[in-house]
């Protein structure tokens, strides 16, 4: 029924006919080739930044380089497979980022394939924010939060004078994963002030109900970062909190220039 609902939303809330609904195995046909342009476009991306292997590899060690270079030396591999896996994983990490705004793009072509000519100069416009928001999480991460982080699990385990040697697969899996909540975690306000432009929000309701919000992003922060210290948390948690506040006043901005034009066209 879910699935049924989603759909109805589709063809009714970016201006199909609600008279002429598409049946139910188009809808999924749809989604199929979405998937599809989507698994070939990153496979791609993936294909260009395996080539790049050994850049892709000296960026991620950057932060661990900084603070102790030898602790890049002592990144011990566990499995005979290990280095191949760890390259392809890299690439698969890195092709998401290169083919971010594509995946974007394709998601937006099926969620709301019956745009308006004004519903479309949005479009375009919010997929290059997205972005732009996406790689500020990753580059904000990397240089602010990542060194912080590491220098911390590393601080800690010297105090316990514990001799820290990671495995290569630990560390490239913690780098990668935190990069990428932050990226993520940053697409906050792209997608709340899409649903205040479609209507499904509103600034009223994002105003009275802040509290709640901020508890929700705080709960999402535990689970999308990929350590429980507070670092981690605090440094995903209150970037987010201050993204969703600026949310609520450009939603508040939106809301009045939408009106603004209502109120012009209902004067001609």
């Amino acid at each position: 029924m879910a699935g049924l609902r989603f759909f109805k939303f589709r063809e009714s809330s970016v201006g199909g006919k609600p008279d002429e609904p598409k049946p139910f195995l188009e809808h999924l046909e749809d989604l199929r080739w979405t998937l599809m342009k989507m698994a070939v476009t990153l496979f791609m991306g993936m294909g260009v930044s395996f080539g790049f292997r050994g850049e892709l590899v000296r960026i991620a060690q950057r932060p661990l380089h900084q603070i102790d270079p030898q602790l890049v030396t002592r990144l011990q591999v566990l499995g005979v497979t290990d280095p191949l896996m760890i390259a392809f994983e890299l690439a698969f990490y890195a092709g998401i980022v290169l083919t971010f705004p594509f995946l974007l793009y394709f998601v937006a072509q099926f969620v709301l394939p019956a745009l308006t000519q004004r519903e479309k100069k949005i479009v375009l416009p919010s997929i290059a924010v997205g972005f732009g928001l996406f790689l500020t999480g990753v580059l904000f991460c990397y240089f602010c939060v990542l060194p912080q982080t590491l220098g911390f699990f590393f601080g800690f385990a010297k105090s316990l004078e514990w001799t820290p040697t990671w495995t290569v697969r630990d560390y490239f899996s913690f780098v990668t994963q935190i990069t990428l909540s932050f990226g993520l975690a940053f697409e906050l306000p792209v997608v709340v002030l899409l649903l205040v432009h479609f209507g499904v929000l509103s600034f009223e309701f994002l105003n009275r109900t802040r509290a709640f919000a901020i508890v929700l992003i705080l709960c999402l922060a535990v689970i999308i970062a990929p350590t429980p210290d507070v670092i981690t948390f605090l440094s995903l948690g209150l970037p987010m909190c201050l993204l969703y506040e600026a949310c609520i006043w450009l939603g508040w901005l939106v809301e009045r220039k939408r009106k603004q034009a209502a109120a012009l066209t209902m004067q001609a």
